[in-house]
């Protein structure tokens, strides 16, 4: 049997070797009691191996623990510093990729890859996207909206939108990044929630769609309050914020169409025809005197009628003309009484020169009025945190709208406005211009407001 080469098995079984393990086949017992020894050896190191690797997962799981910690250590400013970058990436992607009304595909389909990789499960909603984290308790709604407008955009950015025909110019592209980064921090930090909180990516704010939308398909759906904020560019560097927890935070806005229908006829004949243009001059007149002398000059009322459309040719008496425009005020009753007028008035106006009108109501949303305690207690949860550069500005109050209103009727909400400007000449122009240009440096700012506030509130409301 010389140069059989043995395992250690093979050993117990009566053989005895010369050298280690691998030696060859001899008789003596010396020989044998040095195998047994340097088996003994081998199961030692052996044993040493496993525990050196038990000891590797041990220090594994102690590191991620430990990075844990380090985030949690940190507070929610501090973390979205460190996530600005990322941040700026999902802004300048939504913002090269715009894109209008209901139906967003990319916006989409970016938002729920994100949340998946932020170990969230998305799921669409009517046009939009939802998700959730935490458990039991109250719930809170997150709120951003992410369309665009039908434009053309001039920032001169190198991540503008290339179609010429959409544009980022109201901010929507930071709602939908910031409120991206405050998922990823509170899914970070879901362990301390006391309670649960619902996202919504919301599309066609501008039409006034998005939030029936996502309403009509349960968003709001076992929800007790909500919140949103809005970047705002211009001049007001980043660090102002503005809020109204007192009265109406942003006007209503009903827009409308009335076709006026008459008798078409020869410009040299007017007494054979029902002259449209000439009624709709009249209510055009009266529509303006329902805000001289019946609004309540104690509310803003702003009617405006920007399209007039009638007509082919200059001798030639048309069947029909149109009227569009929007009525904005800052108050319920004033706008149940205005928008009740305005049809009597057209339809009168109309009778009394022998035509007839058809009214539609184009967009109807309501005041903005949020919630004063739940405002408050927003405001007072940002200040807690060490953001630099900061001045709240209360009881403040704008004449365009928003339809996040819609959730405000419904549930307590609170709706905030984060300057995003600039001092220099990049400030020159205002929201929904094709050359305005918003400061990257808010980015930190919303993320960390939104995950703290909703983090505070779910404590105090445990």
């Amino acid at each position: 049997m010389k140069g059989k080469r043995l395992t250690a098995s093979a050993a117990f079984h009566g053989y005895r070797i010369k050298r280690n393990y691998c030696g060859n086949i001899n008789d003596g017992k010396t020989n044998y009691v040095r195998f047994i020894k340097n088996s003994l050896s081998f199961y030692q190191l052996y044993g040493k191996f496993l525990t050196y690797c038990q000891k590797l997962c041990i220090l594994s799981v102690r590191e991620l623990t430990h990075r844990n910690q380090e985030v949690f250590c940190m507070n929610e400013y501090e973390q979205a510093l460190q996530l600005k970058e990322e941040t700026v990436a999902h802004r300048r992607f939504f913002h090269q990729n715009a894109e209008i009304g209901l139906e967003m595909p990319k916006a989409v389909d970016y938002v729920m890859q994100e949340l998946t990789k932020a170990g969230l499960q998305p799921r669409k909603c009517g046009h939009g996207v939802t998700a959730q984290l935490g458990s039991g308790g109250k719930t809170l709604l997150l709120r951003a909206d992410m369309d665009a407008l039908p434009m053309p955009e001039l920032s001169g950015e190198p991540f503008a939108c290339p179609t010429g025909t959409e544009a980022h110019t109201c901010g929507h592209d930071f709602h939908a990044a910031m409120l991206l980064t405050a998922a990823k921090m509170l899914k970070q930090r879901e362990s301390e929630l006391k309670g649960t909180v619902r996202f919504m990516f919301q599309p066609a704010e501008e039409t006034f769609e998005g939030s029936r939308d996502m309403i009509a398909n349960g968003i709001l759906d076992g929800v007790d309050a909500a919140l949103a904020f809005h970047v705002s560019p211009g001049k007001m560097p980043v660090g102002l914020v503005m809020y109204n927890s007192t009265g109406t935070m942003m006007f209503s806005v009903d827009g409308f169409r009335i076709t006026i229908y008459g008798q078409g006829g020869h410009g040299a004949y007017p007494h054979t025809a029902v002259d449209p243009i000439n009624i709709g001059v009249h209510i055009h007149l009266a529509l303006q005197e329902l805000i001289a002398r019946e609004a309540d000059p104690t509310h803003a009322c702003v009617l405006t009628i920007g399209q007039f459309s009638a007509g082919s040719a200059a001798n030639i008496i048309p069947d029909e003309a149109v009227l569009q425009g929007t009525l904005r005020t800052n108050n319920r009753e004033s706008r149940d009484k205005l928008v009740r007028r305005i049809r009597e008035v057209a339809e009168k106006t109309a009778a009394v020169y022998g035509g007839t009108v058809a009214i539609e109501w184009i967009s109807q949303v309501p005041p903005l009025i949020c919630d004063h305690d739940l405002v408050e207690s927003v405001i007072g949860y940002m200040k807690e945190l060490p953001v630099p550069n900061m001045a709240f500005y209360p009881n403040v109050t704008a004449s365009a709208s928003e339809d996040f209103s819609i959730v405000a009727e419904k549930i307590p909400s609170a709706f905030i406005y984060l300057s995003s400007g600039y001092p220099d000449d990049r400030g020159d122009y205002p929201a929904h211009n094709p050359k305005a240009m918003f400061n990257e440096d808010v980015c930190p700012n919303g993320a960390a407001f939104l995950t703290h506030c909703a983090k505070r509130w779910l404590e105090d409301h445990a």
